[in-house]
C-alpha cells in the first residue's frame, strides 16, 4: 500500500487535534491514508480516527509505549513504514512531533520538512509552505526522496469530517531494547483547564504593557468569554519578568501558535515573538504606543492604553452573550 502514512500523536488518553488536522487534510490530497497510532491501551482511539479520512489504521499497543520514548516509538514506526510503504509521512509539529519527526527520517534515510503551514499536490510530490526568516517570508519545499517526511504546524488546517474505510489492524512490531537508552519515569502536565496554546483557536496574550501578573486575570477572564478553544498567552518580558510561566510563553524561544484569533495585549511586538505568532489567521493588537511593531503585523489595532480597553471589550462581550 503506498499512499501516505501518518503518525497520530496520543496525550492524556486522547488523540492531539493535530493529528486529525493532517489525516483530513491527507485525504483531501488523495490516495489511500494510513494511520500509526502508538501507546498503551490506545486501540479504543482508532475508530475516531475513521471520521477524518483514514482508510487503515496500524495500532501499536503495549506497556512499553505508556510514555513517548524517542527510540521506541521510531522503531515502531520504521516496522509499519515499512509495511506500509509510504510515498508521503505526516505528522503534527507538536513539542513531541519536533522531535519525533526528524528522528523518523534520519532512521529512512531521506530528509524531513518541519513546520509547514500548507500543503498542495504536484503530480506525484507534495509541495510544502513553510516559513523563514522568523516569518518574514515563506518558500515552497519539495522533499526529493521518499518518502517525504512532513511535520505540519498545529491550526495550519481545519478538521474535516470526511469518512475513511476505517480498517483497524494490530501491528506486530519488535523492539530492539540495547537501543533505548532512557526511560521515561513520568511525564509533569501542567494543570489547567484551558487549551495547549498550540491548538488554542483563540490566544489573549500580554506583554510588559500589563505592569504585573495580578492583571493577567483580566485577560483570563477575556478569554473565558470567547469557549473552551480559547487560551491565554504571553511576550517573553511578561515571562522573564515572572509574571506568566514559561509554558505560556509565544514566540522564537517559546511556543509557535497559529490561532484563527490572536489578541495582542500591551505587547510590542519585537521579532521575537512575530516568529511565533506570525500565522495566526486574524491578529489584533492593543497598546498605547502608535509606533510599536506589532501593528505592521497586525489585522486590527486600537491605540490606547489596555486598561482602558480590555474591561470595555469584556463589558460589551458579556452584554452580547446575555
Amino acid at each position: 500500500m503506498a499512499g501516505t502514512l501518518i503518525y497520530a500523536e496520543v496525550q492524556k488518553g486522547e488523540i492531539k487535534k493535530g493529528s486529525f488536522e493532517v489525516t483530513s487534510k491527507a485525504k483531501e490530497l488523495g490516495g489511500d491514508v494510513a494511520v500509526c497510532l502508538i501507546g498503551t491501551g490506545v486501540e479504543g482511539l482508532a475508530s475516531q480516527l475513521a471520521k477524518y479520512g483514514a482508510d487503515k489504521i496500524y495500532v501499536v499497543d503495549g506497556p512499553e509505549y505508556e510514555n513517548y520514548v524517542t527510540e521506541a516509538y521510531v522503531q515502531a514506526f520504521k516496522q509499519v513504514a515499512d509495511t506500509v510503504n509510504p510515498t508521503v509521512i505526516l505528522a503534527s509539529a507538536t513539542a513531541q512531533g519536533k522531535d519525533f519527526v526528524p528522528a523518523v527520517a534520519a532512521r529512512l534515510g531521506v530528509g524531513a520538512i518541519s513546520d509547514c503551514v500548507d500543503l498542495k499536490k504536484e503530480g506525484d510530490k507534495i509541495v510544502a509552505k513553510r516559513p523563514v526568516y522568523a516569518g518574514k517570508a515563506y518558500v515552497m519545499t519539495e522533499a526529493v526522496a521518499d518518502p517525504q517526511v512532513i511535520a505540519v504546524r498545529p491550526n495550519s488546517f481545519a478538521v474535516k469530517e470526511v469518512a475513511g474505510a476505517g480498517a483497524v489492524e494490530k501491528a506486530a512490531v519488535s523492539l530492539d531494547a540495547s537501543k533505548i537508552k532512557a526511560v521515561v519515569k513520568s511525564i509533569e502536565v501542567a494543570q489547567t483547564d484551558e487549551p495547549d496554546q498550540t491548538e488554542a483557536e483563540i490566544i489573549v496574550s500580554g506583554g510588559r504593557g500589563m505592569k504585573g501578573p495580578e492583571n493577567f486575570k483580566m485577560l483570563e477572564d477575556l478569554a473565558k468569554l470567547f469557549g473552551p478553544t480559547a487560551t491565554t498567552g504571553a511576550s517573553r518580558a511578561a515571562v522573564d519578568a515572572g509574571w506568566r510561566e514559561h509554558s505560556y510563553q509565544v514566540g522564537q524561544t517559546g511556543k509557535t501558535v497559529s490561532p484563527n484569533l490572536y489578541i495582542a495585549c500591551g505587547i510590542s511586538g519585537a521579532i521575537q515573538h512575530l516568529a511565533g505568532m506570525g500565522t495566526s489567521k486574524v491578529i489584533v493588537a492593543i497598546n498605547k504606543d502608535a509606533e510599536a511593531p506589532i501593528f505592521q503585523k497586525a489585522d486590527y489595532g486600537v491605540v490606547d492604553d489596555l486598561f482602558n480597553v480590555v474591561p470595555v471589550l469584556i463589558s460589551e462581550i458579556q452584554k452580547m452573550k446575555g
